[in-house]
């Protein structure tokens, strides 16, 4: 009964074994010096695979309940369904090829890197085994990639069997509940695995935890111009400004909102404003197909109300009639109207606010 009290405390590393071997615990020297292990790092009862190191660890460290298996263990390896756990040459392990994630933190990953070489790997890789002593990532590329550039030999890892139309699924996965993925790199993901289970936006939403919404507007970013996949990918625009950008057909347009978004800092409620600004205009140009009687077109005048767009960073129309022309300037709030008024008039501060002041001590008067 003792025993099994016991068991309890034994941690993940009494849950995943060793590589089966057929051969037992090797005892220590007679010096007290730790017998090496061929096979797989000491874990620890405490930590369990998690504090697996690279290096091997001291045998007056390692619990016995952990470091020998069961006489059933021992005679059936095979039983062990899933996963055994090993220590492998860094060399003989390749990158997954669908791995999702695409960018890595150099500063982050410099961080994991002076840990591995104070403490060592703390968390196994996954793989699976392609051939005699060569294996594929599943899990834990980032980790891999530190190891290399802590010029450690071996890594601890769980070899796992996993079939091939489960290894992006898997990797997508772990990054998903991390959060490391980028918006471009999720929906790219998910673009991948709809091909590969030629599944629905409902199934692929339940295999992977999602909604479905969440998995249809993911998607959907991947209809966006490159050169604004270019800024989300890179973080400089969020899943939310993306999303509002899809509204904008054109691509140009989403290309010159984008930039307004970053240099001014607007908020996604404000994108979501000016598109919908910009979404009233196509249908009064619809119904009229050529321009109107007394309108003079010319590309001088056009080019004009495109330089001025791009000076307001608003849509600016100029249109010239018989008698007289006007220039319309488009706004999308209040704050875009004083950011105009501020364009047009530098120097005399809040243009609109004088305005608005003005006309309420006239009233007042009256």
């Amino acid at each position: 009964m003792s025993e099994r009290r016991r068991g309890l405390g034994r941690g993940l590393g009494a849950l995943i074994p060793a590589a089966p071997t057929g051969e037992k615990p090797v005892p220590p020297a007679a010096n007290g010096a730790p017998a090496a292990s061929s096979t797989a790092p000491v874990l620890t009862a405490e930590r369990g695979v998690a504090a697996a190191k690279v290096t091997t660890l001291p045998q007056s460290s390692v619990s016995h309940e952990t470091a020998e298996p069961s006489n059933a263990e021992a005679e059936s390896p095979q039983s062990q369904a899933g996963a055994h756990f090993a220590e492998l040459p860094l060399d003989s392990i390749t990158p997954n090829p669908r791995q999702p994630r695409e960018v890595f933190d150099e500063d982050a990953l410099a961080e994991l890197v002076t840990s591995i070489k104070e403490v060592g790997l703390l968390q196994p890789v996954v793989v699976r085994q392609l051939a005699p002593s060569r294996y594929e990532l599943i899990m834990g590329e980032r980790r891999w990639r530190a190891c290399r550039e802590a010029g450690l030999d071996a890594i601890p890892a769980i070899v796992r069997a996993t079939e091939d139309e489960k290894l992006l699924l898997d990797a997508l996965l772990e990054n998903l509940h991390r959060a490391q993925l980028n918006p471009l790199e999720e929906a790219a993901a998910y673009d991948q695995l709809l091909k590969d289970f030629n599944c629905t936006h409902d199934q692929l939403a339940d295999r992977i935890g999602r909604s479905r919404p969440q998995v249809s507007n993911t998607l959907r970013l991947l209809k966006l111009s490159p050169a604004v996949q270019r800024r989300v990918a890179a973080g400089v625009l969020s899943a939310g400004h993306a999303r509002a950008l899809l509204s904008v057909e054109d691509s140009e347009e989403q290309d010159r909102l984008a930039h307004r978004i970053v240099a001014e800092g607007l908020s996604v409620r404000a994108v979501e404003e000016i598109v919908t600004l910009m979404g009233s205009r196509p249908k009064s140009t619809a119904r009229s197909k050529g321009p109107r009687a007394g309108t003079r077109v010319s590309p001088a005048l056009s080019d004009l109300a495109t330089r001025l767009s791009d000076r307001f960073e608003t849509r600016v129309k100029v249109d010239l009639g018989q008698k007289k022309g006007k220039i319309v300037v488009e706004f999308a709030s209040m704050d875009d109207l004083e950011r105009i008024l501020g364009t047009l008039a530098p120097g005399e501060g809040p243009v609109l606010q004088h305005g608005l002041t003005g006309d309420a001590s006239e009233e007042t008067e009256d």
